[in-house]
């Protein structure tokens, strides 16, 4: 699973992908964290006042999550830049990656937490896009999709498909950016089964 952070168009930003052991995963199970995240990677750096701003926050929590986040290593001070108290912070990655097949005892536990402020911030950026939609340019209107499909499929055949959609996004993602006009894109994907379908008997659980 990567987080719903994209790779920013200033590649420089980044030193690598991480993943996420037992400690990033509690930093990160806040959805709040995930967005001020995200919107590090997406816009390059940024000041605790201007994340308060774009996501509706107060500064203090802006201020708070930044902190914590520095301190799990995810991101850092951008050098150079900032007066007095403002402090100005970039990404240390260019995405987050966990696996939850590979993952067992603690950092499972720990994943759990995280997946599900996942989709926590995944349901709140829906739901900025949708306000934002008025004021969107006709060009993008014509192509951009909220598309639910309700598919039968077994584990394996989700594991199977998710790696065949997961090929393109790498295909895109080498390819594009440089292209006029190009915007950082958030391609947001869920698999999961419908609640209340795939429970373990009563007594398993």
């Amino acid at each position: 699973m990567t987080d719903p952070s994209a790779a920013s168009a200033d590649a420089d930003s980044f030193a690598r992908d991480i993943e996420l052991d037992t400690a990033a995963l509690r930093v990160l199970a806040h959805p709040l964290r995930l967005n001020v995240l995200s919107l590090l990677r997406e816009r390059g750096p940024s000041t605790a006042g201007r994340i308060a701003g774009e996501l509706g926050i107060n500064p203090g929590a802006a201020s708070y999550h930044l902190r914590r986040l520095a301190a799990g290593g995810l991101i850092v001070e951008e050098p150079g830049r900032g007066t007095g108290r403002e402090r100005w912070w970039r990404s240390a990655h260019r995405q987050s990656i966990h696996d939850p097949a590979a993952a067992s005892g603690a950092e499972r536990e720990a994943g759990l937490g995280y997946t599900h402020a996942v989709a926590l911030a995944a349901a709140d950026r829906l739901r900025r896009s949708a306000q934002e939609l008025p004021r969107i340019p006709g060009e993008w209107l014509d192509v951009i999709t909220y598309s639910d499909f309700l598919l039968r499929l077994t584990p394996a055949d989700v594991h199977r498909m998710r790696a065949e959609i997961f090929e393109v996004i790498e295909r895109y993602r080498a390819d594009g950016g440089e292209s006029e006009g190009a915007v950082p894109v958030a391609l947001q994907l869920q698999a999961f089964p419908v609640p209340g379908t795939a429970r373990p008997p009563a007594g398993d659980e």
